[in-house]
This record gives structure tokens, C-alpha cells and sequence, in this order.
């Protein structure tokens, strides 16, 4: 064992936020990030948005410049993954041969893209988005405009590749199984704001629909066919129906693993020394008092900090308030909160139909969730409400001229 060496395993947000936090903290040990990825750490919120769109370049997402991590002292091995941990014996093994011993071991694994299980998913024109490569691949697609792009999946990622193909001048069809698109994440109310949205900008939709096969025509993906028959065609297909946390590394070492890697608060696993971060934990939440898997950037941030203070002994516990944001043409949303424990139809405050307005999301009088639509600098007051968790009135919720942090 290795008296004085953090290992992180993935070079992700969590892993790159958790680097940067142990050497800002003092950490003067041996520091190794092993990432699978050949790109240097990178933020993928843009990679639907911004990147996507052409908008944005591969450094302006990188989260460190590289030469950062050669003044930082950082050992980074990218195209390289842990295969194995030996808990018992802090070691890990490396996919390219070796193995190095740990005093502290992070891992910071991340999600994968959930794949489609259909005939015809592995066909030439079938894009998922996930990675910059996935982005990048797709940008080179859609940047010319005129393509038909068919989208398999009503969620975030879904539709912001369709806000952004159409911004390209691609036609768009996003197809899913529910009724209407995000609601899942805020609801069927909410949902059908954006939905109504992406209509008026000229994207189809098929919901309450199923995709059978992906057709094919001269060996590229030619049509989505659904389960009543119909034939979309396609020049291009995203499959966007989820991610799954990339728990193996994890299960077959022998740590406990549920809906992620189990942490306690301070993200510490059920091995000595061990702490897992990011998407693939499934963390202790004081605030719900449950664990919690979240996949937003800012809980990466959250958890990659709190890993390496805790890491480093430091009184560290992970109580932030779930936070994400969109951009979907002109809608500008942030998000905080515990939508799944909600137990009420949004509260509104201000005026859906021009998609400016506040809606909360209660639960025994009190706000477990808010979220902001091109209507700004209220976050700070939305994750104290949440914080707090103090009762309030829908009366005082939905009224404009009440001051959000005087509830």
C-alpha cells in the first residue's frame, strides 16, 4: 500500500473537479488520473448545445488546459482504464498491463450511453451522444442542414440534439413511448410548454410510439419503423434513451452496488479507502435523507470536491441541492431540486405561454423543487427554499409580488 498515492479512476468532471480540489487542499502526494477517453477532461454539457452546433471548439469545453496538469504534477493516462481493484491490498490493475498501489482510490467510472436493442441499432448512420467523438461525428452529419434526423428518446439529451439539428436546418421527428417529452424529468404540464415549443420551430414528434427496427438501404440507416407500422425516413438516427452508470469495475471488486456504487455522504464506498463520485455514484443525500444517483454536471463538481476533501480527512459531506440547466432555442431553464418526491402539479408563478415563469414543486407544503424559464438570478433563493424546508403557501408561491426570499 502506497502511503501517499490518490488514485482517480476516470477522467471525467467528477475525476478533473476531484484532482484540482486535492491539489488546491494541499495534497503534495503522488496524484494519478487514468481516464479510458484520448480527450483530456471536458465538460459534456455541449456536446448537445454548443459543441454540437458548431458553436464551440473542443478546448473551449476542455476543464483544464493540458499543460495544467504537468504544472499540477498530475499523472495522466488517458486510453487507460482500471480493469480491477484490489481493496484488500490497495492496488488496482490497468487495462494496458501493470498495476500501481493506492493510499485513497476514487471512482469517478461515469455513465454510458443506454444502447438501443433493435434490429438494425448497429448500422452506419446510428448515432449516440455521449462523448466529444459522439458529438463531433454528429456535428459533421447535421452541419451541412437539409439531413432527416430521427431521435429515439424524449428526454434532455434528445431534445436539445433537436433544438440544435433544427437550429442547423435539419428536419427532426423525436419519437418515444410517453405521451409527452421530459415528463419524466418536470411532468406533464411543464413538458408540454417545450413540446409546444419545438412544434412552433418545426420539430414532429410521434409520441406514445415504439421503434421496431432501424431499415436499412445501402447498408446505412435508412428508416425508423415504428410499432404501428410507420416508416420514418432517415438519413440519420440518435438513439437517446438514457444512460447507465458504469458500475463493473465497481461490482466486480466486490463493492456494494444498487442503482450506483453505494457511498455514505462524504462518498465514502463500502471499501476502506474507496469513494466513488459523478454519475456513477449513488450517494447519501442528508438534505433527502436517501441516496441519490444524479448525472448533472454540477453534482460531478459537487461530488469530486467533496471526494477529495473527505479523501484527505477533512469533515466533508456532499449536501448540495441537485442543480442542472437547458438551452432549447430561446428557453433558458435552470433547475433545482427533487422532482421524483414531488407530490403536487407545479405551483406557477408568472406567465407560461411566453415561457417566462417560476414553477415550484411541492410536498407537504413544502418546496422540494424549482425551476426558472428565461426568467433569471432566482436560484439562490429556489435551493433555500429547498433547503429550509419551511411550509409555504401556493397563495405566496404563485404571487409575483411576494419576494421569494422573504417566504
Amino acid at each position: 500500500m502506497s502511503s501517499n498515492h490518490i488514485i482517480i479512476a476516470g477522467a471525467g468532471l467528477a475525476g478533473a473537479t476531484a484532482a484540482k480540489t486535492l491539489r488546491e487542499e494541499g495534497f503534495d502526494g503522488k496524484l494519478t488520473l487514468v481516464g479510458a477517453e484520448t480527450e483530456y477532461p471536458y465538460l459534456r454539457p455541449p456536446l448537445s448545445k454548443a459543441f454540437l452546433a458548431g458553436k464551440e471548439s473542443a478546448e473551449d469545453g476542455q476543464i483544464q488546459a493540458p499543460a495544467w496538469y504537468d504544472e499540477q504534477d498530475i499523472d495522466v493516462k488517458l486510453d487507460e482504464a482500471v480493469d480491477r481493484i484490489d481493496a484488500a491490498a490497495h492496488r488496482v490493475v490497468l487495462s494496458r498491463g501493470g498495476a500501481l498501489s493506492y493510499s485513497k482510490l476514487l471512482v469517478a467510472t461515469g455513465a454510458s450511453s443506454r444502447r438501443l436493442d433493435i434490429s438494425g441499432a448497429g448500422l452506419e448512420g446510428v448515432h449516440y451522444l455521449r462523448t466529444i467523438d459522439d458529438s463531433r461525428a454528429l456535428h459533421n452529419a447535421l452541419a451541412r442542414g437539409d439531413r432527416q434526423l430521427v431521435i429515439i428518446g424524449m428526454g434532455w439529451i434528445g431534445m436539445e440534439a433537436a433544438a440544435t439539428a433544427r437550429q442547423l436546418g435539419n428536419a427532426v421527428t423525436v419519437v418515444g413511448p410517453g405521451e409527452v417529452p421530459l415528463a419524466s424529468a418536470l411532468g406533464p404540464q411543464i413538458g408540454s410548454l417545450f413540446t409546444a415549443k419545438h412544434r412552433a420551430e418545426g420539430v414532429g414528434f410521434r409520441t406514445g410510439r415504439t421503434p421496431v427496427e432501424i431499415a436499412a438501404a445501402g447498408g446505412k440507416a435508412a428508416a425508423v419503423v415504428l410499432d404501428d407500422g410507420e416508416r420514418l425516413a432517415a438519413d440519420l438516427v440518435l438513439v437517446a434513451v438514457g444512460a447507465v452508470p458504469n458500475t463493473a469495475l465497481a461490482e466486480a471488486s466486490g463493492l456494494a452496488v444498487s442503482r450506483g456504487i453505494d457511498t455514505d455522504g462524504s462518498l465514502l464506498t463500502s471499501a476502506a479507502d474507496v469513494y466513488a463520485a459523478g454519475d456513477v455514484a449513488n450517494a447519501f443525500h442528508p438534505v433527502l435523507g436517501t441516496r441519490l444517483r444524479s448525472e448533472h454536471w454540477a453534482n460531478a463538481i459537487a461530488q469530486g470536491t467533496t471526494a477529495a476533501k473527505a479523501m484527505l480527512g477533512q469533515d466533508a459531506v456532499n449536501d448540495d441541492i441537485p442543480y442542472f440547466y437547458t438551452d432549447q432555442f430561446d428557453i433558458g431553464m435552470e433547475y433545482s431540486g427533487f422532482f421524483p418526491w414531488a407530490t403536487s402539479v407545479p405551483v406557477i408563478r408568472g406567465n407560461p405561454e411566453n415561457m417566462e415563469f417560476i414553477a415550484f414543486w411541492l410536498r407537504d407544503s413544502k418546496v422540494v423543487a424549482g425551476m426558472n424559464v428565461n426568467v433569471w438570478d432566482v436560484q439562490d433563493a429556489i435551493q433555500d427554499l429547498i433547503r429550509s424546508a419551511r411550509p409555504v403557501s401556493v397563495a405566496e408561491l404563485s404571487d409575483p409580488a411576494k419576494e421569494l426570499t422573504s417566504l
